[in-house]
């Protein structure tokens, strides 16, 4: 353990203790401590380079919370090093000009600022007396540039706003709302992620006579208490057809010229039983985030974090923000994910969304910045998350000398990502048309640091829990072109993510039942010609639970020939023509043994050659290309929508005009080429894309080969007659060449 010390701006002495613990250090027990005792996790785990890294730094038995709400304060020993701190910041508050009243009680200070008085310029709104001016002088008297983690921690709310944007509140204010909470703690978890270490720091703070030293660190117990006191919420403060509704009139006030765009919301609940540490694991595995937090505020009140959005971090004299705006669900894969993307990064409506938000944010910079500082450093970038996609700015600047990082912090509140722009008109809007009041959501989590930094994320996709009750509120980002419907879906959706950790306990936890493979016991044999994909084509088929062997072609016909076991034969895909492998010789090996058949690409190629057709070259090879696909029928595509999307690897084709009598066409492309045909007598069945490649969704490839696997060994024997034995190739195979 390694010891120093050093003295504050405010003449108090700091003795600092820092102890290296193994990696990754005790989160989880931190975390389930603050189920009973206030303290804060704060828990990156989302990583950007250049924006975010991953740590966790966290605490419980903090010995000092402030708490203010409208104008009114409060600064609280929480145990006996908390009562000796409140005397020392007692005795630096006395004569602080922004104070109207402040009584002073053993462990306890109480207090209201004063009513600003008179004009001012619009720099020096930030510099108006708010509560705020109690975090400045806190900030004054621990100050030190010796220790970048010591500060306060905790939550903003968001009607903090109007004690600089001053307004008529329309909405009520439930009386156990706090508009801020904040923690002084005096021992701190650090787990650095990048470097892997992590460590404990242990203050003891000495002012004049009085002293921490010797003083137990323990705190009260300030349990979640999981039963609902009186009568459970609705499950949505918004009535079917009421957020719709809200977001035509907010149209209205598009058209109007009010607003550009404005954030409206909705208040979701659930019952929760469990505790508040479960909810926050369940989050931090299924949606990481970079500002992830778990925060007993006392009194029941817990927040559990997964905010995807940086509101405002300060490093030196250096601001910078990241505004979120544009979003679109997750695909069900890497594939379906790089469409998505594609999707929004062409919508001309999210990059409006954006834009508005960018420019409003430079404005909210420039009011504290250096002239010429302020610039956009990343543009529209994708930041992908559990369920959502967003597209994401990166802003800067570079604060003036007259200024802090609390007036940048103030110069921001709040975001236009959470109220809308211009930003006034926003939040008297959003009060006008809300249905309740929003406490901590669209504020702030994190600390301002005594060395002068500060690191913030907005409450955005964050569980409030109180009492039993789980609530989330979520907004969407409307503009004149918004559909109300789809606005409302999206608050949903992004409400989802927590909801599903919320419900995990009660009836989310156990995985689905896997599905039964649907070919279990079936011999499969690939033959393999010469292709560079037919072993992901053979997992694929193994999937469906058959039995797979892959044998190249002169050895898979001395199997078909020597009557080994086979239910069904696969043709692979492969370069060349069919005629380079022989394939007639196949089909008629596996012909005379009344053997179903499937084709891929050559597979296809040489099905219509052995049945008479003619093939022919594509005019531009597709090679590695995506092409949509229309089903026009066939039994192998039950299941599957009329059209997708599938990855193309080929240069010849069947000719269409030559097809034989015995195929029909059941899917093909836009501009008609042959996709996938079917023997209107035989087990035979074949497409011309790939199934197996990454251009095709795995859910349209997998159901397609269990299709093919599974149909074509048991199909009816004449259409309609609902005769579900196999057919035998031999009663009725004749070529039509």
């Amino acid at each position: 353990m390694a010891g120093d010390q050093y003295q504050t701006r405010g003449g108090i002495l700091v003795h600092r203790d820092v102890q290296a613990l193994p990696y990754p250090g005790g989160t989880d027990a931190l975390a389930r401590a603050l189920d009973r005792r206030r303290g804060a996790l704060l828990s990156s785990s989302f990583e950007f380079p250049g924006r975010y890294t991953r740590w966790d730094i966290g605490f419980v038995d903090p010995p000092l919370v402030l708490e203010a709400k409208g104008r009114d304060f409060s600064i609280r020993g929480l145990n006996r090093r908390g009562e000796v701190l409140v005397q020392v910041v007692a005795d630096h508050l006395h004569g602080l000009d922004a104070i109207a009243t402040l009584d002073v009680r053993t462990g306890w200070i109480e207090g209201s600022i004063r009513t600003p008085a008179g004009r001012f310029a619009e720099e020096a709104r930030s510099r108006q007396p708010s509560v705020f001016s109690i975090l400045r002088a806190i900030t004054e008297l621990f100050g030190a540039a010796q220790d970048s983690h010591l500060g306060l921690y905790g939550a903003f709310g968001y009607d903090l706003v109007f004690q600089f944007e001053p307004m008529a509140l329309r909405l009520p204010r439930a009386a156990d709302q706090r508009d801020l909470v904040l923690f002084l703690p005096d021992e701190l978890l650090i787990v650095d992620h990048m470097r892997q270490v992590s460590t404990r720091c242990r203050y003891d703070f000495t002012a004049a006579t009085r002293s921490t030293t010797g003083l137990a660190r323990a705190g009260g117990d300030d349990p979640y208490m999981t039963e609902i006191v009186g009568d459970a919420p609705a499950e949505s403060d918004h009535a079917p057809g009421e957020y719709a509704a809200m977001v035509e009139r907010a149209r209205e006030a598009f058209a109007r010229g009010d607003l550009f765009e404005v954030v409206l919301g909705q208040l979701l609940c659930a019952p929760c039983r469990d505790q508040p540490s479960e909810i926050f694991e369940r989050l931090r595995q299924t949606n990481p985030a970079p500002y992830g937090a778990l925060m007993n505020l006392g009194d029941g009140e817990f927040l559990v974090a997964a905010s995807p959005e940086m509101f405002v971090r300060v490093e030196g004299n250096r601001v910078e923000t990241c505004p979120i705006s544009g979003t679109i669900r997750r695909g069900s894969d890497a594939i379906e994910d790089a469409e998505r993307i594609r999707e929004l990064l062409n919508s001309a409506k999210d990059e409006a969304e954006l834009t508005m938000c960018t420019d409003v944010d430079r404005n909210d910079k420039s009011r504290v910045c250096e002239a010429g500082s302020v610039r956009v450093i990343g543009r529209r970038q994708i930041e992908m998350y559990s369920r959502l996609i967003h597209t994401v700015d990166h802003v800067e600047g570079i604060l003036r000398p007259e200024f802090d990082a609390l007036d940048a912090f103030l110069s921001h509140a709040w975001a236009v990502t959470v109220t809308g722009a211009p930003k006034p008109w926003a939040i008297r809007f959003v009060e006008a048309e809300e249905k309740s009041a929003r406490r901590w959501y669209g504020g702030a989590i994190g600390a301002t640091m005594f060395n002068g930094s500060m690191n913030t994320g907005l409450t955005l996709r964050t569980v409030r829990m109180k009492n039993g009750i789980a609530e989330v509120r979520a907004g969407a980002t409307l503009l004149h072109d918004s559909d109300p419907h789809e606005e409302e879906a999206e608050t949903r959706l992004k409400a989802s993510a927590m909801f599903a950790a919320i419900n995990a306990g009660a009836n989310g936890a156990a995985p689905a039942p896997a599905r039964a493979p649907a070919a279990r016991g079936i011999r499969v044999l690939l033959i393999d010609h010469e292709d560079s994909f037919v072993h992901t084509l053979g997992n694929y088929i193994r999937a469906t639970g058959a039995d797979v062997i892959t044998q190249r072609p002169e050895f898979a016909r001395e199997t078909l020939a020597g009557n080994q076991p086979v239910d069904i034969v696969l043709l692979s895909p492969g370069p060349g023509r069919p005629a380079d492998f022989a394939m007639n010789e196949t089909l008629a090996l596996a012909t005379r043994r009344g053997l179903p058949v499937f084709g891929v690409c050559l597979g296809l190629q040489g099905m219509v050659e052995y049945c008479g057709g003619v093939l022919d070259l594509l005019a531009t090879p597709m090679h590695g290309k995506p092409s949509e696909v229309r089903v026009l029928g066939g039994r192998l595509f039950e299941g599957l929508p009329r059209r997708f999307t599938v990855g193309r690897y080929h240069s010849i084709h069947a000719h269409r005009a030559a097809m034989p009598k015995d195929l029909v066409v059941t899917a093909e492309t836009s501009d008609g080429v042959v996709m996938a045909i079917e023997h209107t007598r035989l087990p035979m069945a074949a497409v011309q894309f790939h199934p197996e490649s990454v251009m095709t969704s795995p859910d349209i490839g997998h159901r397609l080969i269990e299709n093919a696997v599974r149909l074509l060994t048991r199909v009816p024997a004449a259409a309609g007659s609902g005769d579900t034995r196999p057919i035998d190739m031999r009663d009725v195979c004749t070529q039509s060449s």
